[in-house]
């Protein structure tokens, strides 16, 4: 296996007594690509998200997340790649200075570490004056890119965000795709699952999944010569229209 590949799959497949909800999937992720998974919902996306997580075991198959293996290696895996859902990510009744500083901690940083990046992802975020603000009093577009910084906190090789941008406004989704490509300038792997098509067009490469398959993979521009298409979201419409399954 290559080492300057981020993530390697082969033929990963899940099953869930006779349903497959992941079928055979092959694909490649480089270091610092931002890698857009795309699909319906019931395509598969997040129980393959899930099994790159070391969350969930595969059926069958390979795979390789920052260099471990997802069968034998998935404590490894957590601990080098961060992670950030839409569902959950913060701790609402904690102010932000603490969920920096617990997230540092879960990851074994060292207090020296923590207080130094605490001190620099405030200035960094504009957050100096609510370091004692409960999380939940945040509004909406500051909790997701707290959580996105958070995420990647502990420096990991591989960032997951699963519909990180949710329910944000358009110019609070631009400001965060801005810190994704920082991060992904600074060597980090963005591998991102969004529902928002235009953001399709910010990635290096875009996967689409439809009944469990990788229908097309490409950067977006091949996507959208290949499907004879004017934006991803004509693209997706065009593949999405395939799916026989509608959610799972």
């Amino acid at each position: 296996m290559q080492h300057n590949k981020a993530i390697t799959v082969e033929n990963l497949t899940k099953r869930f007594g006779n349903f497959t909800a992941v079928d055979a999937i092959s694909f490649e992720v480089d270091k610092g690509e931002i890698f857009g998974f795309l699909g319906a919902n019931g395509a598969g996306k997040t129980t393959a998200m899930r099994m790159l997580c070391g969350l969930s075991l595969p059926t069958a198959g390979k795979a390789t997340v920052a260099g471990f293996d997802v069968f034998k290696q998935n404590e490894e895996i957590k601990r080098n790649i961060g992670y950030m859902s839409q569902k959950f990510s913060l701790y609402e009744d904690l102010t932000v200075k603490e969920n920096i500083r617990f997230y540092g901690g879960i990851y074994g940083k060292s207090n020296a570490f923590i207080k130094e990046k605490t001190g620099y992802l405030l200035q960094h975020l504009h957050l100096e004056k609510e370091a004692n603000v409960l999380v939940k009093e945040l509004p909406l577009g500051w909790k997701q890119k707290l959580a996105f910084s958070v995420a990647i906190f502990h420096e990991p090789e591989i960032v997951f965000l699963d519909e990180p941008t949710g329910g944000v406004d358009p110019v609070t989704r631009r400001e965060f795709w801005n810190m994704i490509y920082e991060a992904a300038s600074n060597g980090i792997t963005v591998f991102v699952t969004t529902h928002y098509m235009d953001e399709a067009e910010y990635c290096n490469r875009v996967s689409i999944m439809v009944d469990g398959k990788i229908e097309a993979l490409d950067t977006p521009t091949g996507l959208k010569q290949t499907y004879h298409a004017s934006s991803m979201d004509d693209v997706f419409v065009q593949l999405a229209r395939k799916a026989v399954r509608s959610d799972g």
